[in-house]
């Protein structure tokens, strides 16, 4: 993946940057001239390191924005003073003035700054030049080493949260992704006015696997039973192990009558073949599935809705377990439809 650099500068600021930054065939390059078409290109592409030419107007004011955007942390801001009378004065080694300037532009926000040497210069000597080079070169160098531990971060990070949301057993997402998603499902389906269900369901008298065959069969039992509910899932639907033998899966953009059809489907291809734990083991299961769909008196939680669907997996386990039970339109647990085989 190429780093990606954002040039604040004119042209003629290009023409004194080091060939070895302005390389596309490393990096990704954007070149603006104004304050907002820097503000646009830094939220629409992920940026690594800024290059700012000062004598351009909205350059400090690039730098401060920069240091107030807290998501904008890991950008590395390089400000290369080019000001005729800023660097007039310095030609005068004027040590206390020079560092009082160096202070002010970290201050504004910048990571890293650096004095440019004027091309039409001759005070200045070869060597001079070389040295500037080499400052921005290490400046630069810095960036990228800055944005490379940025990245693996982010990388570490997002491998620790799939860890976190993630039931070992089952491979399905837990309860605490269970926890995070659900809400935000719900505000999605009602910024689009779509449909929203959800569906949660018990295995029956597991207890009595686990008592008869043991924990490890089981186990063992709970991954054969996920994998066959995945596979009779839609793309978009998505499982979660609740806890135990106890799974909820939240169903995007669907009406209760296509959520009552899944949930049928999904008890019957448990109830209707075995499950294969090995040569010389086979057992039977059915499950109880209770369905609820999004209402608008529901909370932003999802908690209401969750709350209904389970009132429903309860009613179908105490009216005979294997069937499907869902809150009817009269919203009342008096007022269930139960569809049993």
């Amino acid at each position: 993946m190429k780093s990606s650099i954002l040039v604040f500068g004119s042209t003629n600021f290009l023409a004194t940057l080091p060939d070895q930054i302005l390389d596309t065939n490393i990096f990704s390059i954007d070149i603006v001239t104004s304050l907002s078409q820097a503000q646009s290109c830094i939220h629409i592409t992920p940026i690594d390191i800024i290059l700012v030419q000062a004598s351009l107007e909205g350059s400090m004011e690039l730098c401060s924005w920069l240091k107030e955007q807290t998501k904008l942390s890991c950008v590395y801001c390089i400000l290369f003073e080019d000001r005729p009378e800023l660097l007039t004065q310095k030609s005068q080694e004027n040590w206390e003035w020079e560092l009082l300037v160096n202070a002010a532009a970290l201050e504004q926000g910048a990571d890293a700054y650096v004095w440019q040497i004027p091309e039409n210069q001759t005070t200045y000597s070869l060597a001079n030049f070389a040295a500037n080079y080499q400052i921005i070169i290490a400046q630069f160098t810095v960036g990228l080493r800055k944005a490379q531990k940025y990245r693996d971060l982010l990388d570490k990070n997002a491998l620790l949260s799939a860890i976190a949301l993630a039931d070992s057993l089952t491979e399905l997402n837990n309860r605490r992704a269970l926890e995070w998603d659900l809400p935000r499902q719900v505000q999605q389906a009602r910024t689009l006015k779509d449909p929203f269900s959800l569906i949660i369901l018990d295995v029956d008298f597991f207890k009595k696997v686990n008592d008869t065959h043991g924990h490890l069969v089981g186990d063992r039992l709970l991954q054969l039973l996920c994998k066959r509910l995945q596979n009779n899932l839609r793309s978009q639907d998505i499982a979660f192990r609740y806890g135990g033998e106890e799974f909820v899966v939240l169903l995007t953009n669907t009406s209760i009558e296509e959520a009552l059809n899944i949930a049928v489907r999904l008890n019957r291809v448990v109830d209707e073949s075995s499950f294969v734990i090995n040569n010389q083991l086979s057992i039977n299961i059915t499950i109880s599935l209770g369905v609820a769909t999004l209402e608008p008196e529901d909370n932003e939680t999802g908690i209401s809705l969750l709350h209904r669907a389970d009132q429903c997996l309860l009613a179908a386990k105490e009216t005979g377990r294997n069937k499907v039970v869902s809150w009817d339109e009269h919203h009342h647990i008096s007022h269930l439809n139960s569809v049993s085989y």
